[in-house]
C-alpha cells in the first residue's frame, strides 16, 4: 500500500473516533458499536480514488511545495467527506436497485440484522459530513463555500439518480425513452459532479480560489466524467470480468447504457425491433443476442473513435486554461482514466 494511502487511512481512523464520540449525542455501547461497524463496512472499502484525488489535486495546485502535516490532514479530511458522500449514495442506491453485492461483499442492507435500518444508516452517513466539516473547517474563510459545495453536489447527484430511476422504471421497459441526451444527463448529474468536479473543487477552495472564477474547470471535469462513464458502460459489456472485478449486467438490468443508446442510433428497423425484444431480459440467450448485435454494429470501433476524439477535445480544452497548475491537475485526472481497462 502506498504511503499516501496509509496516511489517508490513518485520517479515517481519527475522523471515525471523533464521530463515535460526538458530544451532540449520548452514545451507548450498542449504538457506538453499530455505527463503527456500519462505517467500517461501508466507507473505506472502495478504491478511494475520489478521496485521494483531493490530496493529489491540492499538491499539484501547490506547484511542488511540500504539504505541511496540517494541509495533509485537512485535504485528507475533505477526501474522506467525499468517500462518506459516496457511501451514503451507495447504501441507499443498493436498496433502490435491490442489489445483492457491492465491492465483492453483500450489500449492507442484505446483512441479517441490518435490513431497512440501512435507510437510517444512509441518513447518518450523510449527516457525518457536516460534522466533519464543522470540527475541522469552521474557522476557515472558505467554510461556507465548502458547505455550499457539498449541498449543491448532493442535490445534483440525487436529481441524476431520480432521472435514472424514472427513465428505467421496472415493469415499463420502454427503450424508446433512451437517447444520448438522456444518457448524458443521467451521467452528468449522477456521476460526474461528485466523482470528478467535487474533489478538484475541494482542492481549489483549500487553495483560496473562488469557484465562481473556475466554471471552465467545472465544464472540463463534467466532460471527463461523461467520458469516464461511457468507458464504464463499454467495459461492462466488453471488459474482461477478471480485470474489471465484476460481471457486467447492464443488458439484463435494462440500463440506459451508452452502448444501447448507440446501438439504437445505428440500427435499422429490424435491428431496433430485435433490441426491443431482447434488451433487459434475464436469460443468457437474450443477452448473447444483444452482444452479437453490438459486434455486428461494430460498437468496439465506434467506442475507440469516441475515446480518441474525447481525449483530443479534452486536451485542447485543458490547454486553454491560463494556470499551469490547474492544467496539471486536469491532465493528471485525464491520465488516470484514458484507455483504462478497469
Amino acid at each position: 500500500m502506498s504511503d499516501l494511502k496509509t496516511r489517508f487511512l490513518e485520517v479515517y481512523s481519527v475522523l471515525k473516533s471523533e464521530l463515535l464520540n460526538d458530544p451532540a449525542f449520548e452514545f451507548t455501547d450498542d449504538s457506538r458499536q453499530w455505527v463503527e461497524r456500519m462505517l467500517d463496512y461501508n466507507v473505506p472499502g472502495g478504491k478511494l480514488n475520489r478521496g485521494l484525488s483531493v490530496i493529489d489535486s491540492y499538491t499539484l495546485l501547490k506547484e511542488g511545495k511540500e504539504l505541511s502535516d496540517d494541509e495533509t490532514f485537512l485535504s485528507s479530511a475533505l477526501g474522506w467527506c467525499i468517500e462518506w458522500l459516496q457511501s451514503y449514495f451507495l447504501v441507499l442506491d443498493d436498496i433502490m436497485d435491490s442489489s445483492h453485492t457491492r465491492r465483492g461483499q453483500p450489500c449492507w442492507f442484505r446483512l441479517p440484522k441490518v435490513g431497512m435500518i440501512a435507510v437510517n444508516d444512509g441518513i447518518l452517513l450523510r449527516n457525518h459530513i457536516p460534522r466533519i466539516l464543522k470540527k475541522h473547517f469552521r474557522q476557515k474563510p472558505y467554510y461556507v463555500d465548502l458547505l455550499d459545495l457539498f449541498n449543491e453536489v448532493e442535490f445534483q447527484t440525487a436529481c441524476g439518480q431520480m432521472i435514472d430511476l424514472i427513465t428505467t422504471l421496472v415493469g415499463e421497459k420502454d427503450l424508446s425513452k433512451y437517447s444520448l441526451p438522456i444518457h448524458r444527463q443521467i451521467v452528468q448529474y449522477k456521476t460526474a459532479y461528485y466523482s470528478f468536479y467535487l474533489p478538484v473543487a475541494c482542492a481549489l477552495l483549500m487553495s483560496g480560489e473562488d469557484l465562481e472564477k473556475h466554471t471552465n474547470v467545472k465544464d472540463i471535469l463534467i466532460e471527463m466524467g461523461t467520458y469516464f462513464q461511457v468507458q464504464d458502460d463499454y467495459l461492462d459489456c466488453f471488459g474482461a470480468p477478471e480485470v474489471i472485478g465484476k460481471i457486467g449486467t447492464d443488458i439484463e438490468d435494462f440500463k440506459c447504457s451508452w452502448l444501447v443508446v448507440k446501438a439504437l442510433e445505428l440500427s435499422n428497423e429490424e435491428q431496433k425491433k430485435f433490441l426491443h425484444e431482447n434488451y433487459g431480459k434475464e436469460d443468457p440467450a437474450s443477452v448473447a443476442k444483444v452482444k452479437e448485435l453490438y459486434y455486428t454494429l461494430k460498437l468496439q470501433d465506434v467506442f475507440a473513435e469516441y475515446e480518441s476524439k474525447s481525449y483530443e477535445k479534452l486536451i485542447k480544452f485543458i490547454e486553454t486554461h491560463p494556470s499551469q497548475a490547474v492544467q496539471a491537475v486536469l491532465k493528471s485526472f485525464l491520465g488516470k482514466i484514458y484507455k483504462r481497462q478497469k
